[in-house]
């Protein structure tokens, strides 16, 4: 299954860890297993500490860290008390100001419904600045802004979405084709399958988020 990803396993040496579901699986462990910087958002300290991983910084308002935790990673932990951006902005701009990257972001899903709606639009944003993805218990997204080629197997789960139906979509190699469409609807490019090695997305006049399951 890895070899599917071997682009951005090997090309994501930055990894911000949200305080979502916890990172569980080979290809979510390995980006953290390969990662040369790992920033921690402070909620997920001890999600991290649980399976094994040490971050090099963490970040966030703080206000969660227990006693013992200041005393052991008081050289590495970043207080930001900016109310008007929540833990997993305030890691992105260190990211941008620290020149760190390409960033994969993992536990930004998972547990609440809303938060991961809500980091996808933030990351979708960030996209415009900085290269990155985000990773899932179960796929990874990708943030696009020009035609792109990916590795796939035939029948993998594959959605393409457009947050502010711009975008102009074609698809090659995908079970429902498209061409020259525009979305209207966040769900209209949704719930399609590759049928073999590799599919295209193009795009114009916009951006677009490409979302492939790890099964």
């Amino acid at each position: 299954m890895e070899k599917l990803f071997t682009h951005e396993l090997t090309h994501y040496s930055t990894v911000i860890v949200g305080n979502g579901e916890t990172p569980q699986g080979e290809i979510p462990q390995l980006f953290l297993l390969l990662a040369r910087t790992i920033v921690c958002c402070d909620g997920a300290l001890d999600k991290l500490l649980h399976i094994g991983v040490q971050p090099d910084i963490v970040i966030g308002d703080c206000d969660s860290l227990s006693d013992e935790a200041w005393a052991k990673f008081k050289d590495i932990i970043i207080e930001d008390k900016d109310e008007e951006c929540n833990d997993l902005q305030k890691a992105l701009k260190y990211c941008i100001e620290q020149k760190l990257g390409p960033v994969a972001v993992l536990g930004a899903s998972g547990l609440r419904d809303d938060h991961q709606l809500a980091n996808l639009s933030i990351l979708n944003m960030y996209a415009e600045r900085m290269d990155l993805i985000m990773v899932s218990n179960y796929g990874i997204f990708s943030f696009i802004d020009k035609d792109t080629t990916f590795a796939s197997v035939s029948g993998q789960e594959v959605s393409v979405f457009s947050f502010d139906g711009q975008a102009v979509f074609t698809f090659e190699g995908l079970q429902y084709p498209v061409h020259n469409r525009r979305f209207a609807q966040l769900w209209e490019g949704s719930l399609n399958k590759a049928l073999g090695e590799r599919f295209t997305v193009k795009i114009s006049d916009g951006r677009g988020l490409v979302f492939r399951e790890f099964n």
